[in-house]
């Protein structure tokens, strides 16, 4: 079994970050795909508590069975993506574990802790986002298990998403969120400062 770990702060999850891991299942890339958001200690503006983020990502993925939500960077203090990917390698030991990302983050990559480590353990499936010259990051990182992705470009963003809802234009994000996600975030009062 094919197993897919998609990090991130997903502050908050949108239906981009669902479409993403469906792809990757429809297209024989995995068999299935945990979320693995990040803990508090994670260096984040405007990030709120990781028990809204889980219980976010835990809402969009419902009805799913193939996606699951998993809590171990929010049980641990500082947890290292090299860290995280390896629990899961022992977790299931039988299944090979794939690593998602997106070019966006592939830039930064060689600032990550271990990062030959996670190049050489790991196949790294890389959501190319518009605009990056994936040849030159790719050179930069000078090899690895890195299989690039093209799927449907969206222009939603969390960030988008947090922006509208400080300046009250909700209506905006309907499209981008789940509509238990919204509702969620509307009753515990989040990005509204």
């Amino acid at each position: 079994m094919k197993i897919g770990i998609f990090g991130g702060s997903f502050n908050p999850p949108h239906r981009m970050h669902r479409k993403i891991a469906l792809y990757l299942i429809q297209t024989g890339y995995l068999d299935s795909v945990i979320f693995v958001p990040t803990g508090d200690r994670y260096q984040k503006k405007n990030l709120v508590d990781s028990h809204h983020r889980y219980s976010m990502v835990k809402l969009m993925i419902e009805g799913y069975p193939e996606l699951r939500v998993s809590d171990y960077e929010l049980k641990n203090t500082l947890t290292y993506t090299y860290q995280t990917l390896d629990h899961f390698k022992e977790s299931y030991p039988p299944d090979e574990i794939y690593f998602i990302c997106g070019s966006d983050n592939l830039k930064e990559f060689t600032t990550w802790r271990n990062y030959p480590y996670i190049l050489e353990n790991y196949p790294i499936l890389v959501i190319q986002r518009e605009g990056d010259d994936i040849e030159s990051i790719m050179k930069n990182l000078g090899g690895g298990n890195i299989i690039l992705i093209d799927t449907i470009h969206d222009d939603i963003s969390s960030t988008k998403i947090r922006n509208s809802f400080k300046q009250e234009r909700k209506s905006q994000t309907v499209q981008a969120l789940d509509e238990k996600v919204e509702k969620y975030i509307v009753s515990n009062g989040l990005y509204q400062k």
